[in-house]
């Protein structure tokens, strides 16, 4: 146990030296550095007062409480004055420093990857396409069924999808549940790009991400064949990164179209990707059973469908070699594409 004696006599200690540093405080610094030194929650001489109590013998309880009570007002009541008095003095003074430099104006700027949608856009509406929207939360059939995906495709799992209300809902995982609404909502022929955020369930790395932003387009017409389907992306390529670039189609699949390619480019102007070939899209002809299921019939009606990652497109472009620049919101970085 504690004497009393012993805990009344820190508590006056603890009184006059609080007393000569508040009445030395001569600065807004000086206050809080005093009021953090006895009246802060932990590691303050108030604080460490509170714990002695719990030492004293019962019977002198109370005399000792009194003491601690009498002790936090007067310290309340220091701090107070202090901060009335260095208040005070400092209010006729000037409210700023007038040898600092002005600020400069801030100029906002487009992101990255908004300007590769745009030009992007603008490419593709100088061949009769349009921009169609669609909601990021999506039903799984308009997301894998209606997109001939099989019950058991592994892109289904909860492990690569994320399901917000057991199997019901979904946050889409590619923009194309936005050709499936298209396809419903207007007769062909239609040309159209969807442009958007995604959504999966990848771990957060130099080159992938949960959340990104993705751009399909979707063309149905009757006597759509891979010639179209070279013909626009070739096309598109060689507006966007030169008209020299060389372009090639591989064998590839995916469930929503039948053939299934991917295109690759290889460019001198790409820094350490230079003159590598390079994966840039995955591309197909609309297989005939995502027709039938959005109300068509595929043998009046073929299309082609493409889709590509825009954060990728733009590391492509200006030579980037980590995606998570783009969302790190360092200004550093984003002035350099003002």
């Amino acid at each position: 146990m504690l004497p009393i004696s012993d805990f009344l006599a820190r508590a006056d200690a603890v009184e006059h030296e609080a007393a000569a540093v508040f009445a030395a405080a001569a600065s807004a610094d000086a206050v809080l550095d005093a009021r953090n030194r006895f009246l802060g929650r932990t590691h303050s001489a108030r604080a460490a007062l509170k714990d002695l109590l719990g030492e004293i013998a019962p019977a002198d309880k109370p005399v000792a409480g009194r003491r601690y009570n009498e002790l936090q007002q007067k310290l309340e009541a220091l701090l107070a004055e202090t901060t009335e008095r260095v208040g005070s003095s400092t209010a006729s003074g000037p409210s700023f420093d007038p040898s600092l430099p002005p600020r400069t104006a801030w100029h906002g700027a487009v992101h990255p990857v908004s300007q590769v949608i745009d030009e992007i856009a603008e490419i593709f509406r100088e061949l009769g396409f349009t921009i169609a929207l669609g909601p990021e939360v999506e039903a799984p059939w308009y997301n894998f069924t209606a997109l001939n995906f099989p019950a058991d495709h592994p892109a289904m799992d909860l492990h690569d999808t994320l399901y917000l209300d057991a199997d019901e809902v979904l946050l889409r995982t590619h923009t194309s549940p936005v050709q499936v609404r298209t396809l419903q909502q207007y007769a062909p022929p239609v040309r159209v790009l969807a442009p958007g955020n995604v959504f999966r369930r990848d771990f957060f790395d130099a080159t992938h991400a949960p959340a990104f932003m993705q751009l399909e387009g979707l063309v149905v017409d009757e006597g759509i064949s891979f010639a179209d389907l070279k013909a626009t992306l070739t096309h598109f390529v060689r507006r966007f990164y030169g008209p020299t670039v060389p372009v090639r189609f591989g064998p590839s699949f995916f469930p929503f179209t039948e053939p299934s390619f991917e295109m690759d480019l290889r460019s001198p102007n790409l820094g350490r990707l230079s003159n590598r070939w390079l994966e840039i899209m995955g591309c197909g002809l609309v297989d005939p059973k995502v027709l039938e299921l959005c109300g068509l019939d595929p043998k009046e009606w073929s299309g082609l469908a493409f889709g590509l990652g825009l954060e990728r497109i733009a590391m492509l472009v200006h030579g980037i070699d980590d995606i998570r620049h783009f969302y790190n919101n360092d200004t550093r970085f984003l002035r350099q594409f003002a």
